[in-house]
């Protein structure tokens, strides 16, 4: 009997705990959340500050007991997220799952490999909790309509993508032909197909320029065909997405999140988990 009220017990504790950690909806819940993009930042902040020289000379021991303290709560915090869902191998593989444990191992890794303490700074991406927060979870809709998107354009932009390295490939051949006796700059075709990526993409360097009148008549019409290389995906792109806006234009999301893999962004009349079927 008391084992099975001690059971119980944990099962409340457990359910409590994943309702402060993951969701919004409560005060204690989004106290937790701002709480813990405090420390996300002022953990990146100490990184940054250690990073410079004049700094890093006066107040390294601090900055170093301030990167381990904020270090051990994160890692707490990862082994509270992990208890406190049903499937703690679903989180841990999940996105966010993943940038937790990246947010922690740098610092452990940084007394046998020097410099990956550097890489902390990923703990800015934990900082998109704020949007559950904030109530803000239709932006984490948009970043999903976003991805939806340029996945449906795969297809199309590959094909462009392809078509551009072809034209990239042939404009640079042809300036090594014409300019590779003259000018010293396009050694080379893979130098010379460099030069057609930098005009074509209309960001202009200008580190290699040709120097005969064929060379910069070609040249200007890179140049030309420059806006259509930036005008195409974003087309195809924008298209995609008009598709979708037109498709999900009634569908809203809360902040509930699943007790068992701990997904969230849910409809608001959803039952179960859009993810693993459990219960809300």
């Amino acid at each position: 009997m008391q084992m099975r009220i001690g059971s119980v017990d944990r099962k409340a504790w457990r359910a409590r705990l994943h309702e402060v950690i993951f969701e919004a909806d409560t005060r204690p819940g989004k106290a937790f959340d701002v709480v813990l993009i405090v420390c996300i930042l002022l953990s990146v902040l100490v990184v940054m500050l250690d990073s410079v020289e004049e700094v890093s000379k006066n107040y390294h021991g601090l900055l170093l007991v301030c990167e381990w303290t904020f270090t051990i709560l994160f890692t707490i915090e990862y082994g509270f997220r992990l208890y406190s869902v049903r499937k703690p191998l679903k989180y841990a593989t999940s996105f966010f799952g993943i940038v937790d444990l990246l947010a922690i191992l740098p610092t452990y890794l940084s007394p046998l490999l020097q410099g990956t303490e550097a890489f902390v700074v990923v703990r800015l991406l934990r900082t998109l909790r704020i949007f559950r927060v904030l109530r803000l979870v239709q932006y984490a809709g948009e970043a999903r309509l976003l991805l939806h998107a340029l996945r449906a354009s795969g297809r199309k932009l590959l094909v462009f993508i392809t078509a551009v390295l072809t034209v990239v490939t042939i404009f640079g051949s042809v300036m090594y032909v014409v300019e590779g006796r003259v000018n010293p700059e396009f050694s080379s075709i893979p130098k010379s197909v460099y030069w057609a990526i930098v005009t074509l993409t209309t960001v202009g360097y200008g580190d290699i320029a040709p120097k005969s009148g064929f060379g910069q008549a070609l040249s200007s019409l890179i140049m030309v065909l420059g806006y259509g290389v930036i005008a195409i995906p974003t087309g195809v792109v924008t298209v995609e997405i008009m598709r979708d806006e037109r498709a999900r234009a009634r569908m809203t999301s809360n902040t509930q999140s699943c007790p068992s893999c701990a997904a969230d962004s849910h409809d608001n009349d959803a039952v179960h988990c859009k993810l693993c079927g459990t219960k809300l």
